[in-house]
């Protein structure tokens, strides 16, 4: 009767320690694809973010003819005019949904001529 007993225990610990096992590689796989989505969402906010530089690298004109909110490749770009002088840039996710990044820039009026 005893060994009987000592082999139940034996497999009761077996069980809990499988359990644990797998509860830990549970835990791996889960931290294994977090890290490859912060990988990928920092990707894309790269290449975000050198979309953006090169934005504003535009002239004025530019940015005049860009004015409203429009489709960019896997963004949506949202430019407008707040004063004659500043321009704000909205970089979202293609939805509009989620904003990515925000910047305002500044572009001297166009000199006139004097008659």
């Amino acid at each position: 009767m005893r060994e009987g007993i000592v082999l139940l225990e034996a497999i009761v610990a077996m069980t809990i320690l499988a359990i644990a096992g797998a509860a830990v590689v549970a835990l791996a796989t889960d931290s294994a694809r977090a890290v490859d989505r912060a990988r990928a969402a920092d990707a894309a906010m790269e290449q975000a973010s050198a979309f953006l530089d090169a934005v504003a690298l535009w002239p004025r004109e530019d940015l005049d003819r860009h004015l409203g909110a429009r489709d960019e490749g896997a963004w949506r770009l949202i430019v407008d005019r707040p004063t004659p002088t500043l321009y704000t840039l909205s970089l979202a996710d293609s939805a509009g949904r989620h904003l990515l990044l925000h910047t305002v820039l500044y572009r001297a009026e166009a000199a006139h001529d004097a008659p």
